[in-house]
């Protein structure tokens, strides 16, 4: 993605691309149930990488399929491009985790951008403290293999009932986490910004106690007139 574009959806929250989205007929590409770990302040943004997580059989997932340095789920973490998010479908189902800290502390030091699950992390206050942004459905304790294995790298996925495919632009903030088409990213990132001013200029007119009939959305002229004086004072 470009550099541009990945500064503009810094600047920018979930809920405005959804409204982006939205015009343009793309009505659920926010991934449903997942949430921060932790907070971070800050967005999380970059191109979907993916794993697939099928559920779990007992004779195929003993402990030492661990052993093999090319299992899915490790071989996912070691190969995520950096700047990518690691996006995985856990089948929405968090009785057992998708991962823990050691694996996202690596994905971190490999300059991973984030990660995304629809399960759950272990360790997850753990995974809360360091600096990653990720995010779950909620916390869960007992090993991905329990319940899930790993099968496919790079796939399309459903994640959140969202379809994801590899180089999907992943967006996440402090509310949640939304899938942007590759194809469309760069005008939906120019699109955001614009409301993001547009935004901000009501929000300043709401807290001074102007009525938002008119304003928002803007049917008045004279609120364009006043939204352009403001752009130009702010410097937006």
């Amino acid at each position: 993605m470009k550099s541009e574009t990945r500064d503009k959806l810094m600047g920018v929250s979930v809920a405005t691309l959804c409204s982006a989205l939205y015009k343009r007929g793309l009505k659920t590409q926010t991934i449903q149930d997942v949430r921060p770990v932790r907070p971070k302040g800050r967005n999380m943004v970059g191109p979907a990488f993916t794993l697939r997580y099928m559920p779990a059989r007992e004779d195929r997932n003993p402990m030492t399929v661990f052993r093999d340095p090319k299992h899915p789920q490790r071989h996912a973490i070691e190969t995520c491009p950096e700047g990518h998010v690691l996006v995985m479908d856990s089948r929405k189902d968090a009785r057992a985790a998708s991962a823990g800290d050691i694996l996202i502390t690596r994905l971190m030091v490999r300059g991973g951008a984030g990660v995304v699950t629809d399960g759950g992390f272990r360790d997850a206050m753990t995974i809360g403290e360091l600096d990653i942004p990720a995010y779950h459905h909620r916390p869960s304790s007992p090993t991905n293999l329990t319940l899930h294995e790993a099968i496919d790298i790079n796939v399309p996925i459903g994640c959140g009932d969202v379809a994801v495919f590899p180089g999907d632009i992943m967006v996440g903030d402090d509310d949640s986490v939304i899938v942007i088409p590759a194809e469309i990213a760069d005008e939906i990132a120019d699109e955001a910004v614009e409301m993001t001013a547009y935004e901000d200029f009501v929000v300043e007119r709401v807290k001074e106690g102007h009525t938002i009939i008119g304003l928002y959305p803007a049917t008045e002229e004279n609120n364009l007139a006043l939204f352009a004086k403001w752009r130009e004072a702010n410097g937006r």
